[in-house]
């Protein structure tokens, strides 16, 4: 409690002195959405100060420096129609899979980058724009990103264009960082990378990377890694349209229910149904006709399920959109092989006066099933949407879902149907989006000798333990490089002998010839 007054009191402190020093003198320099969101959204200023070591001064000039590139940059207006179609098209940066903590991947290509002044002001929008579409939708959620440098060159290597990258993250994009791997990072470019490190400054180093074909899977799974990585990822880029997560409609959307887990389910949802009489059937779920501050369900109620379902019910936290509030906020939470927990409950409560039409996605549609996956909910109702893993499948940290929602007109239907026509017809702007990660619940006991061994054969590494990796890397790169710069002075040496030896032999020929 003390640690939240505590900061509570320098998110205060940080907003009234930037209001009273820095907007006075500066507010041309500012866009006003950027004042008005530094005066309400609390997380945004924490990062700042995380970012900066809880120094008041220090982030004060950060968010100056962030506010007036923002500005500059229009970050607030960067759209897929602002930015030249090409762009999207060579494929250099997108965002892409999740890495083995959950975080979404940031790429860049960089042998499909090629040096040019002309067009370096619309690249560096295009990473804004990159930036800016995810912080917008994961709100705060760390980034990892990759330098794919398999194939790359000289010609491709632009310093200014990485520089401006990890300055995004270093002033713009504060505590977004989760980490940079670079891939098969090319011998003759070490030292400039050496250079690049020193960008990052001593407190970030440990979010350096430089791995290669061997090793990449110890922060990455093969499955979000490309082929020529050693993965077995088999997206291949390609505009339009404009790549995103890859979200896509569970199977058995609303139909009938084949496999065993999803009978088990629709059991527990029937038997719900009648000891809950109040219960709206015609939603083919555990509809609940409710107030809108009855959101989430007593405990009474959560005794009649069954246990699978009994942690589901139990919402921490809720996220308050302007169409629906959904529980949980950000992490559905399923058991490992282990602890068996194949089933989660999110609580949708529609808090408008219309109905509300609702779909759900999920970037791994063979793993789960939801039910149900499209269909709508009434006005100052709420409605259970039942996901459960399929067969023997297993959550992982990397599995995202998306629920999609939008306000009907008071004459619309909500049969399969109209349903379908109305998400043909609905205007992007007018669809609210929220983004849910999974969470994996490991068995606090090793289920064989295995296991154990493993956790013992390998300890948790610390920043101070990557450094020092790395440093030796660095190391044994610079002792390779002076043998490899040995071996070609060498052999520069050896062909001035051949030469001279040449030369003195045609030489002493002609010598002998003239006498």
């Amino acid at each position: 409690m003390a640690e939240q007054d505590n900061r509570a009191v320098l998110i205060s402190e940080t907003r009234q002195r930037f209001e009273t020093e820095y907007i006075p003198a500066k507010s041309d320099a500012y866009d006003s959405r950027d004042v008005e969101r530094l005066q309400q959204d609390d997380s945004w200023v924490d990062n700042y100060l995380i970012w900066q070591h809880d120094s008041v001064d220090e982030t004060l000039k950060m968010i100056d420096e962030s506010f007036q590139w923002r500005k500059e940059y229009a970050v607030h207006d960067l759209t897929e129609s602002s930015l030249p179609k090409w762009l999207f098209e060579v494929g250099a940066l997108y965002l892409h899979g999740y890495d083995k903590e959950g975080h979404k991947i940031f790429w860049f290509r960089v042998k499909l980058h090629t040096k040019d002044a002309k067009t370096q002001h619309e690249k560096k929008k295009l990473v804004a724009f990159w930036l800016e579409r995810y912080a917008r939708r994961e709100h705060g959620k760390p980034l990892t990103v990759v330098f794919d440098m398999a194939e790359t060159g000289l010609s491709n290597m632009d310093l200014d264009f990485v520089r401006y990258i990890i300055g995004c993250f270093k002033v713009y994009y504060p505590n977004y960082l989760s980490k940079i791997v670079i891939f098969e990072l090319p011998w003759i470019m070490n030292a400039a990378f050496k250079i690049v490190k020193s960008w990052l400054g001593p407190d970030a180093v440990g979010f350096l990377k430089t791995v290669n074909k061997n090793d990449i899977q110890e922060y990455i799974s093969a499955e979000y890694l490309l082929p020529h990585m050693g993965g077995t990822d088999t997206f291949k880029y390609r505009y339009p349209p404009l790549v995103d997560d890859d979200f896509q409609t569970p199977l058995c959307e609303n139909g009938p229910i084949t496999s065993e887990d999803e009978t088990e389910s629709k059991e527990e949802i029937d038997v719900d149904n009648k000891e809950n009489p109040d219960s709206n059937e015609e939603q083919g779920s555990s509809s609940k006709k409710t107030n809108l501050t009855d959101q989430i369900p007593k405990p009474e109620e959560s005794d009649k399920v069954d246990s699978k379902a009994k942690n589901a019910k139990k919402a921490l936290t809720t996220f308050k959109g302007l169409l629906l509030h959904i529980s949980p906020a950000e992490e559905l939470h399923f058991g490992s092989k282990e602890t068996g927990e194949k089933k989660c409950l999110i609580v949708l409560t529609n808090v408008t006066k219309n109905t509300v039409a609702f779909k759900v996605r999920t970037t791994a549609p063979d793993k789960y099933r939801v039910k149900p996956s499209n269909s709508s909910c009434e006005p100052g109702t709420s409605l259970d949407i039942v996901v459960s893993l399929h067969g023997g499948c297993t959550a992982s940290l990397q599995d995202r879902f998306l629920i999609m929602a939008a306000e009907m007109d008071q004459c619309s239907g909500t049969g399969t149907q109209e349903l379908a026509q109305f998400w043909k017809e609905v205007q992007r702007n007018k669809v609210m989006e929220h983004r849910l990660r999974c969470h994996v619940i490991e068995s606090s006991k090793p289920s064989t000798l295995t296991i154990n061994e493993n956790a013992c054969n390998v300890p948790a590494k610390t920043s101070e333990d990557l450094y020092f990796q790395l440093t030796q890397v660095l190391h044994s790169n610079k002792r390779l490089q002076e043998q490899i710069d040995r071996c070609v002075w060498l052999q520069q040496l050896t062909t001035v002998l051949v030469l001279l030896l040449v030369a003195n032999a045609c030489f002493y020929v002609l010598f002998s010839q003239g006498r």
